[in-house]
């Protein structure tokens, strides 16, 4: 079950949870607390912009983000391989934007039409919390709902680990272009129970 109990982070912090839930679906998420100064630019909107960017430039152009009439795919380098496939983009009021998990390479068969992945920009006393949230993702590397230790393992040391990295470095860089400041430390949160990847 989700917790919204959280506890504040300290100042430039980005927060930190990567579990595997019941069925071995993968709940990770990111966050971090902006001045609100920054506000307008800060909508899950250009959040997603932004993000798609620093996907591209984070791998040197071996992932491509692409837009098509269906949605937004990842593709490898100039190929139509598409690593992971999203529905359109769906606003929930302000604060939210979904991509619903729709294929891929790397997601599992009988699984595609499950999960998503989130960009959240909620109003705070301390600012704006800037939350990349993926949720109810079957990795292809996990290969069913009852993985293996050494699956796990490998998950853990691959896609995890990227994903993690990716993303920690997408939030510390958008606070260094905001602010002129680094981000000094990360921050392990629970949000969700399951096992720890």
């Amino acid at each position: 079950m989700e917790s919204t109990e959280t506890k504040p982070l300290p100042e430039s912090a980005i927060a930190c949870q990567q579990v595997l839930l019941e069925g071995a679906a993968v709940f990770s998420i990111q966050w971090m607390v902006m001045p609100a100064v920054h506000a307008p630019l800060l909508t899950p909107v250009a959040l997603l912009e932004r993000y798609l960017v620093h996907i591209r430039r984070f791998t040197l152009g071996l992932i491509r983000p692409a837009r098509t009439e269906t949605g937004i795919e990842f593709r490898l380098l100039g190929t139509t391989c598409a690593l992971l496939r999203f529905n359109p983009p769906l606003r929930q009021g302000d604060d939210i934007l979904t991509l619903a998990i729709r294929g891929g390479v790397l997601v599992q068969r009988d699984q595609c039409g499950r999960g998503e992945l989130a960009f959240l920009a909620e109003p705070t006393p301390d600012g704006i919390k800037v939350t990349l949230r993926l949720s109810d993702y079957s990795p292809l590397l996990l290969g069913s709902s009852n993985p293996s230790p050494l699956r796990k393992w490998l998950y853990r040391m691959t896609q995890a680990s990227i994903h993690k990295l990716v993303t920690v470095r997408f939030l510390s860089r958008l606070y260094r272009e905001l602010t002129g400041n680094r981000c000094v430390q990360v921050v392990k949160v629970q949000v969700q129970s399951g096992e720890e990847i």
